[in-house]
């Protein structure tokens, strides 16, 4: 039976021979308005379509062109998805989950998460960039879902303590100290929370709300890798603040964003 491990390995296989990279160090997913900006990192040496590799479904959100971008920077060779895709697309949580266990399986053992998201703190403001130290899942589902991964991968119940690895947000908050961290609450999506969603992911303890990222850290996690989070706050989440909210909105804060996001993964991507 193919399992969603031998689908990651495959296409890792054929995005190696298309790259002639053997080995990558560092995996980015580039959320809402991180692609602009990573632009800052360099020329990619090789693009590769996503739809070109096994078992990678496409994008359907605007702002999500479906390739992976290899450079790179400094010593470190890089893997940039610019991509992404969601459970609210219609896509399983192993779909979504694929691309980062590809790039895992491509040698990547530190993957950085980004994404654009929701600000529930109001003295976060649009353009805020926030580490995530933890997250609260709310999809109700999991790429652990299914058969038990096979030998020698570990087990199904993978550990979270530091799913969001302290050493990494310790290197990043040494480096950027003017960031701060919060808790990400992961929604199934499309639709925006409510304001009573809203409240009740505050009284949580949770900070940012956006509707990725909390599947593939779990995926890359169970996997051995280490995970780094950082969340483009585009907007005040619904409740916090009078206006409406539109993806529109969401591009536009990625758009006026990107030349800080840039400089922000130039600074941090060579001491990871």
């Amino acid at each position: 039976m193919t399992t969603p491990y031998d689908l990651a390995q495959w296409a890792a296989d054929e995005l190696r021979a298309r790259t002639g990279v053997d080995h990558y160090d560092l995996a980015i997913v580039l959320g809402s308005g991180w692609r602009e900006g990573a632009g800052a990192l360099g020329t990619p040496h090789s693009v590769v379509p996503t739809g070109s590799l096994t078992g990678f479904v496409s994008p359907t959100v605007a702002g999500h062109d479906g390739k992976i971008l290899s450079l790179k920077v400094g010593d470190k060779q890089v893997a940039l998805l610019s991509g992404r895709v969601h459970l609210y697309e219609g896509n399983t949580a192993a779909q979504v989950a694929h691309p980062v266990r590809t790039l895992v399986a491509a040698g990547a053992r530190q993957v950085l998460l980004t994404n654009a998201c929701g600000g529930i703190n109001p003295e976060l403001g649009p353009g805020s960039v926030v580490v995530i130290k933890d997250h609260i899942n709310l999809t109700a589902t999991s790429p652990m879902e299914g058969d038990n991964p096979p030998a020698p991968l570990a087990s199904r119940f993978v550990d979270l303590t530091d799913l969001y690895s302290r050493a990494l947000r310790a290197r990043v908050l040494e480096a950027a100290p003017q960031l701060t961290e919060g808790v990400y609450v992961g929604f199934r999506g499309p639709h925006y929370e409510t304001p009573a969603e809203i409240a009740m992911a505050r009284t949580m303890g949770g900070t940012l709300v956006g509707m990725s990222t909390v599947l593939e850290a779990i995926a890359a996690r169970h996997l051995g890798a280490e995970v780094l989070g950082l969340s483009l706050v585009s907007n005040l989440a619904a409740g916090v603040a009078a206006q409406a909210l539109s993806h529109l909105e969401v591009l536009a804060a990625g758009q006026e964003a990107a030349a800080s996001l840039g400089a922000l993964l130039a600074q941090l991507v060579p001491v990871l």
